[in-house]
């Protein structure tokens, strides 16, 4: 069997994989967030925190319970980190530096993962399970919960209520990404992730020494790492790790564990609205541009010529072999077209055009499927501009499921669009104009521009993926992409939550006969070139500096 055949096998079980989990995944969310049930672990939750899960927030309310959360959380972590010399489980590891500790308190909170450390060399077994592992769930859960909000958003009228955020946020830890992190975490002790609290030991001689390796709760982290779509490993080679990825059918789940949430609520958005059709549109939206991004992964990685790559099969440089260039490229496009940033491969190591396949997925904001919670947002905020687009050809006030598309509600989706180029473009541009981040790059030319391109790319989007290459520990970095990422993060949830409060305060528009049908595929087309154009437009001056450059004078 040739490897492109395989690739493809591969791609039509995870699709398959895929549709078996939709329906009673996506339903069971719908479930989840429109139940008036609360569990008794739950009451013990609220009763802690001192939260009444049955009172209704205003957006306002709403944003200042997501915004006072992730604080503490930040500190929490933060702390930790400063105070890890003291605590037991440490492995005899030091504290983190404040610049370090900082970031990656950032990178979890905001559910990036960004990781500018080594895992093995840096983090003990407390930090790792009670910090960095709680986080994973958390932030999801925050962002599930944002989404959520504006489902409420569209299927609701004449009020501003939206729910309530603390019911939301354990509802999605408790109901949803627990009991499938529980069975994940299972089936990956038994493909062969380790699931242990061993400290660090010898494993025999290498190079004329000895080689040490930590043990770890690798499997229970590695799950909720991709369902969540965190993506910081245990591990400084992350899914590339034997550890973490044991072999080509974990690798092949762990792409289905990233992507089976965010395809999935699509279900629970049409659900939630009353009407599926308009679901099976943003699912088709985000199957298309998935599909079309991994198709020309694979293509621009088997098809690179050369005679090294001739003999390899294709551009196997910085590629596992246990998996190859199919899988590996399966896995890259999944996580960087969600805010996963798990790797299987190294990004920089890809070529020109692949590793600008790799920057796109991000720029497009991450949407197709998207992170948990934030690709459904992210979606709906550009389905809300594609109707606006559509109006403004036929010369009618746009609609989106009954609601009116007004000034406000254009404003704050522009907003939510504008807000992560300007942080990478302007982030960006910094460091290539000032003298000491450059020196963290190990490449020149096109290759070491995309390399901070990259780095801030992945920051802003939430993504947490690296491209290699760049020595992102030092002080500039670790400030200002924590700040890119905390920016990144929580300034669009802001215009989420208004235009949410916004669309639930107006009353329904009833469909005639010049509503613009949003649930065919004539829309859905629209809808990907909206994404595509806006996208293409925001930051082709940079990817022609940097892949495009590189890539046409391979």
């Amino acid at each position: 069997m040739s490897p492109v055949t395989a690739g493809v096998l591969q791609m039509l079980a995870l699709i398959a994989a895929l549709a078996l989990a939709y329906r009673p995944l996506g339903d069971h969310m719908a479930r989840v967030y429109s139940s008036e049930k609360h569990y008794r672990p739950e009451k013990w939750i609220y009763k802690v925190i001192g939260a009444n899960p049955s009172a209704e927030m205003r957006w306002p309310a709403y944003l200042r319970a997501v915004l006072a959360f992730s604080a503490v959380s930040v500190l929490f972590l933060y702390l930790m980190q400063r105070m890890q010399g003291s605590l037991p489980g440490s492995l005899g590891f030091s504290s983190i530096d404040p610049d370090q500790a900082f970031n990656t308190a950032a990178s979890f909170v905001a559910n990036t993962n960004w990781q500018s450390y080594y895992g093995e060399q840096a983090m003990g077994h407390v930090v790792q399970t009670g910090g960095l592992a709680v986080q994973n769930f958390v932030s999801a859960a925050v962002g599930m919960a944002v989404a959520v909000a504006l489902v409420r958003g569209f299927s609701r009228s004449r009020t501003g209520e939206l729910g309530n955020f603390w019911s939301d946020l354990v509802r999605g830890t408790v109901r949803i990404l627990l009991p499938i992190s529980v069975i994940g975490a299972i089936v990956l002790v038994a493909c062969g992730a380790i699931q242990n609290f061993a400290g660090i030991h010898e494993v025999g001689q290498f190079m004329g020494g000895t080689q040490q390796w930590n043990g770890g709760a690798v499997a229970s982290q590695e799950v909720i790492k991709e369902l969540g779509t965190n993506g910081g490993g245990y591990f400084n080679a992350n899914s590339a790790h034997p550890f973490e990825n044991p072999s080509p059918f974990s690798n092949l789940f762990e792409v289905f564990l990233i992507l089976v949430i965010p395809f999935a609520m699509t279900r629970t958005f049409g659900r939630m609205v009353g009407n599926l059709r308009q679901g099976y549109a943003i699912l088709a939206t985000m199957g298309v541009i998935w599909i079309g991004f991994t198709a020309l992964m694979m293509w621009t990685e088997f098809a690179h010529h050369g005679p090294a790559f001739e003999v390899s099969g294709g551009a196997m440089e910085g590629k596992e072999t246990r998996y190859g260039i199919a899988a590996s490229s399966i896995f890259s496009v999944a996580t960087t077209l969600t805010s996963t940033g798990a790797v299987n491969s190294f990004h920089s190591s890809y070529t020109g055009l692949g590793g600008g396949i790799q920057l796109l997925g991000m720029q497009l904001g991450e949407i197709a499927p998207g992170g948990v919670g934030s690709g459904l947002y992210g979606m709906l905020i550009m389905a809300i501009i594609a109707v606006f687009i559509a109006g403004l050809m036929v010369g009618r006030t746009p609609e989106y499921l009954g609601k009116k598309i007004s000034t406000r509600e254009i404003k704050l989706a522009a907003c939510y669009i504008l807000i992560t180029p300007a942080l990478v473009l302007c982030f960006t541009a910094a460091a290539m104009a000032l003298p000491t981040p450059g020196n963290s790059m190990t490449n020149s030319g096109a290759h070491g521009f995309s390399e901070i391109l990259y780095a801030y790319t992945s920051g802003a989007n939430n993504n947490g993926s690296a491209f290699a290459g760049l020595n992102a520990d030092t002080q500039w970095f670790n400030s200002t992409i924590g700040i890119a990422m905390l920016l990144g993060r929580f300034l669009p949830m802001v215009f989420v939550l208004a235009l949410a409060g916004s669309l639930a305060e107006q009353k329904p528009v009833p469909d005639t006969a010049g509503t613009l049908r949003t649930d065919k595929p004539l829309y859905a087309g629209l809808l990907v070139g909206t994404i595509l154009i806006i996208t293409g437009l925001t930051y082709f001056p940079a990817l022609a500096l940097g892949p495009l450059a590189e890539g046409l004078a391979s």
